[in-house]
């Protein structure tokens, strides 16, 4: 067997294929290597902060279009196309510059879609904007994950790349509430503006503290898209996309959940919002311990332990309490799942590594598109606001059975 096709692979040795520059690994202190980690993590929290504040200024968007919520609504798909078409796209052309610079342009092209959003007029204008400002948001994130990689030892790169991440989940605990709070009562293009000012700010950090590093040389546009033919490429593409709709199911109804079925007042839904944010942040620091201890029994771990968790969400929403606690457990269990399966996508990319870790979000855009609508099918067919924890059950099993049916392909298949 390969090193590369090896279920048991010690985690230290994730990413430690990357192509980089001699000189770029072991170049920067501890200290300088937390400021570029903690600049990177900025980046993650404009990306997070503008993707989620349009669903909590749906109204006052609409309002401001001049449309209607559930056709607002639409600019969410917009972003989330973006999101898809980018991530291969941009890692393809962008895997031969210099890394520093090819996030510092990333960063600044989300504050642009942002500016184009606050600018918009109109339904179809605001279609066009969200699109643009998706399209750097996978991108970033794996050149991102190979930088932070690249400045830490072998053995805490696991936890690199969790930094990263932990600025997405920072973003729904404050970014979020706050770009809110500040678009209702200023008018929500302030939102998108702050954004902007966020990712101007971003890209300061990473010119100060990012190590100039040089891309991959030898990459052509070619040689990185033949990464989606490796079938261990595809098993884990495929694991997220489905196995991670399981957590879009449950999430996406979670207000009629609170009101509904577990008789809460409207007025303390952002608590139960607070608690999965809370719990994303958890588990973005515990998914980077997890990964430098195993990057692949964590996920395997990870899908069976949203199985059961969303099993008990749909058994005990009745009780507030409870709900809140599995709710913020199911914030756990998906940064733990995002962020291994991210790992194992750079992995198993090869030297594709930046277009892997770019895919992650691709498919976890798919899967916030699929387990949403699969919610909304088994909500119109009646069977209440508890069915939509129900299908994520069984679409994290779905994505447990695609992961561990890659994990027992023969070594040939990899390549």
């Amino acid at each position: 067997m390969s090193r590369l096709d090896d279920p048991t692979l010690d985690p230290a040795a994730v990413c430690a294929d990357a192509p980089v520059s001699p000189d770029e690994v072991g170049s920067v202190g501890s200290g300088r290597a937390a400021l570029a980690i903690t600049a990177l993590a900025l980046g993650g929290f404009a990306i997070g902060t503008t993707e989620f504040v349009t669903m909590g200024l749906l109204p006052e968007i609409a309002d401001g279009i001049g449309t209607s919520i559930p056709t607002t609504g639409h600019i969410i798909t917009a972003y989330a196309l973006g999101v898809v078409v980018g991530a291969p796209v941009i890692v393809s052309l962008g895997a031969r510059l210099p890394r520093r610079g090819l996030a510092v342009a990333l960063v600044l092209a989300l504050g642009i879609g942002n500016a184009v959003t606050a600018l918009a007029h109109g339904y179809g204008a605001m279609m066009v904007a969200r699109f643009l400002a998706g399209l750097p948001h996978g991108a970033y994130f794996g050149v991102a994950s190979l930088i932070a990689a690249s400045l830490v030892p072998d053995e805490r790169r696991g936890r690199a790349v969790s930094g990263v991440m932990l600025g997405l989940s920072v973003a729904t605990v404050v970014g979020v509430p706050a770009s809110t709070w500040l678009g209702q009562g200023l008018g929500w293009r302030t939102a998108y503006w702050c954004v902007l000012a966020i990712a101007v700010l971003t890209a300061v950090g990473l010119l100060a503290f990012v190590p100039a590093s040089r891309g991959n040389p030898h990459a052509t546009v070619r040689g990185e898209l033949r990464a989606l033919k490796k079938p261990q490429v595809l098993f884990a593409v495929t694991a997220g996309m489905v196995g991670f709709g399981g957590i879009f199911a449950m999430y996406s109804y979670v207000a009629p959940l609170v009101t509904d079925v577990a008789g809460a007042p409207r007025d303390v839904i952002p608590w139960f919002l607070l608690a999965f944010g809370v719990g994303s942040v958890f588990g973005s620091w515990l998914a980077g311990r997890l990964a430098d201890w195993n990057v692949e029994r964590t996920v395997l771990a990870g899908f069976a332990a949203a199985i059961a968790v969303l099993l008990l969400v749909s058994a005990l929403a009745g009780v507030p309490v409870l709900l809140a606690v599995l709710v913020g457990s199911v914030g756990v269990l998906g940064s733990v799942l995002a962020i291994n399966l991210q790992l194992r996508l750079m992995h198993v990319a090869g030297e594709a590594q930046m277009l892997g870790a770019a895919l992650n979000h691709s498919a976890l855009n798919v899967a916030n598109g699929l387990g949403a609508w699969l919610g909304a099918v088994v909500i119109d067919a009646g069977h209440g606001y508890r069915a939509p924890s129900l299908v994520g059950a069984g679409l994290a099993l779905a994505g447990l059975l695609v992961f561990a049916a890659g994990l027992s392909r023969p070594t040939r298949s990899q390549t």
